[in-house]
């Protein structure tokens, strides 16, 4: 019996160890841990990844490019094919025949290596540095992708506060309907209550508890979208360290001026463009500097021979100037496509900074509307536990059934929903706001 809690006990030590650690995150550390492993900002350091591997073959261009080989090989030739006829110094006669015939075949052994360095090609410098713009690109773009995974997971954050807000809620009226119920029961043993009050009570109660359910259901829902939405295991317990109720309201709200110049200088996507403008006309740039003369060292040395026996060295030493004159209007149609791509970017620029004012305007309209909605909420949801405490006074003094209660509880579960609602929604506007300024991953 010993020996079998012993393994019990170690079997149990083992499944523990291998369950993950709980998560306890608050909504500026669920918005920056999105930002730091969600799937879209992974994808995005990847497209870096290539873009560095890109610059890479770029300036791979610049360098010397060596190579080597041995061939062992037999031809024969048509004489015919020479252009010229051999012919005996004595006799005049021609040594071939003058229509052709077969010499050979002739074996061949040829070792060599040949050596081209590029010393100067500007066209290829310009691919080089617009590789490097590719890279600020698409780094910016990681930086993008990071504060929509930030706004992402912060919004999926509040949803799972205000499902938690509202099962904790439902739990109260819970155990507000049980006390109705035990109060009703109580007043009908003694004779001072009616059948009909214990069923109001029952009905009440079975009520909140099947709201309960779908308030647990919720709440587990979203935090398994959280798990997703910060890109942790979905089997991952997660821990809320913000309540609803308790993540700040009286937060100061800036102005529109400061508020659009902010979104100006600081938004991701806005900086995204812009480096992926720059790179476009970078690239243009090197097409046309691909029109540039390109001066390059050429090596070809090795040995030749018709057998291993007797090799003799051969070279060819040189440099070489190129120019390209003409290749069929290929390199005019690259530059209309990228002047082309450069025009939408800009383009979608004018477009995603118009975008952003507007965002920036709503998100500071919504976030005074509902900070003055929440003030409104309270009021109402203080106002109805008066409500249920009066009606529950004149129950307990049996001067009125528990019809008063019931409805005072049922305006009380609907001012806790929109409390509940109404705070979901202010701190919404802050996580859209922060989004519109660039300051999702800077969210307490």
């Amino acid at each position: 019996m010993k020996q079998l809690l012993v393994v019990l006990a170690a079997l149990v030590t083992t499944v523990g160890s291998t369950l993950p650690a709980q998560q306890r995150l608050s909504l500026g550390d669920a918005a920056r841990l999105a930002a730091k492993q969600s799937g879209a900002v992974d994808v995005a350091r990847q497209r870096v990844a290539q873009a560095e591997a890109r610059v890479v073959q770029r300036r791979g261009a610049l360098l010397p490019d060596l190579a080597a080989g041995i061939q062992q090989a037999e031809r024969n030739l048509n004489s015919a094919t020479f252009g010229f006829t051999f012919s005996n110094p004595l006799t005049g006669a021609p040594l071939l025949r003058p229509d052709g015939e077969i010499i050979g075949p002739v074996p061949t052994v040829d070792l060599r290596y040949r050596l081209q360095h590029p010393l100067l090609d500007l066209g290829n410098i310009a691919k080089w540095r617009a590789a490097q713009s590719m890279v600020l690109a698409a780094s910016a773009d990681v930086q993008a992708q990071a504060d929509l995974a930030a706004a992402t997971a912060a919004t999926v954050y509040i949803r799972a506060a205000r499902a938690e807000a509202q099962l904790v809620a439902r739990r109260a009226d819970s155990a507000l309907a049980a006390d109705l119920l035990r109060i009703a029961r109580d007043q009908l043993r003694a004779g001072t209550g009616i059948a009909l009050d214990v069923t109001r009570a029952a009905s009440q109660l079975a009520n909140v508890r099947a709201q309960i359910i779908g308030a647990r259901n919720e709440r587990d829902r979203s935090l398994l979208e959280l798990t997703r939405a910060i890109g942790l295991p979905l089997d991952t317990p997660i821990s809320l360290t913000d309540s609803l109720a308790g993540l700040p309201v009286e937060v100061a709200i800036p102005d529109v001026a400061s508020a659009l110049t902010r979104a100006t200088e600081q938004r991701a996507d806005v900086k995204a463009l812009l480096a992926q403008e720059t790179a476009q006309r970078a690239s243009s740039q090197a097409i046309r500097w691909e029109r540039t003369p390109q001066l390059g060292l050429v090596v070809d040395q090795g040995v030749i021979g018709r057998n291993w026996n007797r090799l003799l060295p051969t070279y060819t030493w040189g440099v070489q100037l190129s120019v390209g004159l003409f290749d069929g209007f290929r390199r005019e149609g690259r530059v209309q496509e990228q002047i082309a791509a450069s025009r939408e970017t800009e383009a979608r620029l004018r477009d995603l900074r118009t975008q952003s004012a507007l965002e920036v305007r709503a998100a500071l309209l919504d976030v005074r509307a509902a900070h003055e909605q929440v003030d409104a909420v309270r009021e109402r949801l203080a106002l109805a536990e008066q409500e249920v405490a009066q009606a529950q006074d004149r129950f307990r003094a049996g001067v009125a059934g528990n019809g008063d209660v019931i409805a005072a509880l049922l305006s009380l579960n609907q001012a806790r929903t929109l409390v509940n609602d109404a705070l979901a929604s202010y701190h919404g506007s802050r996580v859209a706001l922060a989004r519109a300024m660039g300051d999702v991953q800077r969210l307490p």
